[in-house]
């Protein structure tokens, strides 16, 4: 009969430890506010540490040729791409628990600390397999920066100021975008493809130096949490069964080929079972009040919409002005330009009037709306459009969804507790990879599944050598930029769908109101 009491004490004692934690917390708050100059530092930090793992992902698909040819392997080049994706994906939910049981600093520098070893290592690779399982390990580290990142702005700034930082984080990503594939194809042609990794190492040094100490002035919100291993596994099978899947569907294998089909049961009994753990964990790696939160379930299926068809649209279009337009490869790639900086000019507009406005979700809402019309008139006049007003509706479309991504992310940080914030901001990040990945899947199975029947069987590199005739394209990619406004149409029903709610103006009370003090 004393044992139920013994455990009525023992969750009475934690409670209390626990708001105490919460009373030194915040007094740590009030009493040593950063300065100016503090959040700049760190902000330059973890913007470095941001262009690391973003740079990464844009700066190798150029060399890849360069590499076949020495290693005189052309079988394995794609899984130099893959395996990092794979890789870095599955790990950044992981990266968002452990910032919120160990602290932001130390997370962080261990992510950077990895991902430069896992750089040095491609470096040194002598043979493809070896350099596919260093990948893996710079995947591993790279996966979690950029949601830590986007965590530590939120632990700096108060969310009705947070919305302006965003914009940094989105130029990290349109110069990684501009930059990645020009440094790619160069240092593999004029010096050596091993550069591409080398230059990690002074990028990454640099990161670790300018975040180590600043970071030390970071609040801490940081509790005990105990990191359910189990779960952790099952969710990184699951996801790497998923996106296995989805890479390899009507490119590697046809779609109802039996490894895609032993792939997709494999992903779905996998995720059944941490859909189970995370309702039997004592504590789940991601806690049931965030997966059950609305601002945060609907800003990330909005966000996964947007963000995913923004990044077909980047893979694809390529094809499109080459096929379709009859640009080279380089023109092409300058073709992309209106997509990617009018995502920013959208972002920062938006990220802006986030500080002036009550009713935030009314510009992403117009910006939406605008990037689905836009969608609409280029699905419409495929093929019959010229290059400069097609440049216009893409950048259109861009302005449009660039207003979608600081307002998502700034939502759904205000809508959970301090100590919450790493795993949230992750959880959002890993959803939106993976509804990335499930878009870009959608993209190639209506351009690659509808070329004559037998798209299943053609790469995206064949259709590039005009493998189709020119009106087979503009009739599939009708339908692509067709899913790309219904794409933006779902983002605008969810984004519609979720609670617009105040956004606090003070750390402290960040701190209180939201943990229900």
């Amino acid at each position: 009969m004393t044992r139920p009491l013994t455990n009525v004490r023992h969750s009475s004692n934690a409670g209390k430890i626990a708001i105490l934690m919460d009373q030194r917390l915040d007094t740590q708050i009030q009493a040593a506010p950063l300065t100016q100059e503090d959040i700049r530092s760190i902000l330059l930090g973890i913007m470095l540490a941001m262009f690391l793992a973003a740079l990464d992902q844009t700066i190798v698909a150029t060399a890849l040729p360069t590499m076949g040819r020495e290693f005189g392997d052309v079988a394995h080049l794609s899984w130099i791409v893959t395996i990092y994706l794979l890789a870095s994906t599955a790990v950044t939910p992981l990266y968002g628990k452990l910032a919120d049981i160990h602290g932001r600093r130390v997370v962080l520098l261990s992510g950077i600390t990895v991902f430069v070893v896992g750089s040095v290592a491609c470096a040194l690779s002598p043979t493809p397999l070896l350099l596919v399982a260093s990948r893996f390990v710079q995947g591993l580290g790279g996966g979690g920066l950029i949601a830590l990142a986007q965590t530590i702005i939120a632990d700096m700034v108060p969310p009705k100021e947070r919305g302006r930082y965003q914009v940094y984080f989105a130029a990290v990503f349109l110069s990684s975008s501009l930059l990645g594939p020009v440094l790619g194809g160069v240092m593999a042609e004029r010096l050596h493809w091993s550069v591409i990794f080398w230059i990690n190492l002074p990028l990454g040094l640099g990161a670790y130096w300018m975040t180590s100490s600043a970071l030390k002035r970071l609040p801490r919100h940081e509790r005990p949490h105990k990191l359910d291993v189990l779960g952790a596994l099952l969710m990184t099978a699951a996801t790497m069964s998923l996106l296995l899947a989805l890479s390899w569907g009507g490119t590697a294998y046809p779609w109802r080929s039996w490894p895609i089909a032993t792939l997709i049961v494999a992903a779905l009994l996998l995720w059944a079972l941490f859909a189970w753990r995370l309702r039997t964990a004592e504590e789940p790696l991601i806690p049931l009040d965030i997966l059950a939160n609305g601002v945060v379930r609907r800003g990330t299926v909005a966000a996964g919409f947007g963000m995913g068809t923004f990044i077909g649209l980047t893979i694809y279009l390529p094809l499109y002005f080459e096929t379709v337009m009859g640009l080279s490869a380089t023109y092409s790639g300058l073709g992309l330009l209106p997509l990617t900086c009018g995502t920013v000019i959208g972002a920062t507009s938006s990220g802006r009037a986030m500080v002036h406005l009550t009713h935030y979700k009314r510009v992403p809402l117009v910006g939406l709306s605008v990037a689905f019309v836009g969608a609409i008139l280029l699905a419409v006049f495929s093929g019959r459009i010229s290059l400069l007003p097609l440049c216009a509706l893409l950048a259109v479309v861009s302005l449009g969804l660039g207003t979608l991504l600081p307002v998502a992310t700034v939502a759904i940080q205000n809508a959970v507790k301090p100590h919450q914030l790493g795993t949230a901001t992750a959880v959002a990040n890993f959803f939106r990879q993976i509804g990335g990945a499930l878009i870009v899947a959608a993209f190639g199975a209506i351009v690659l599944g509808g070329v004559g029947g037998a798209g299943a069987h053609l790469s995206h590199e064949a259709l590039q050598l005009g493998a189709v005739d020119r009106e087979t394209m503009v009739t599939l990619f009708r339908y692509v930029f067709a899913a790309a406004a219904l794409g933006f149409a779902l983002a605008l029903i969810m984004l519609a769908l979720m609670e617009e709610l105040p956004l606090r103006g003070h750390a402290v009370e960040d701190a209180k109101v939201i943990g229900g003090e």
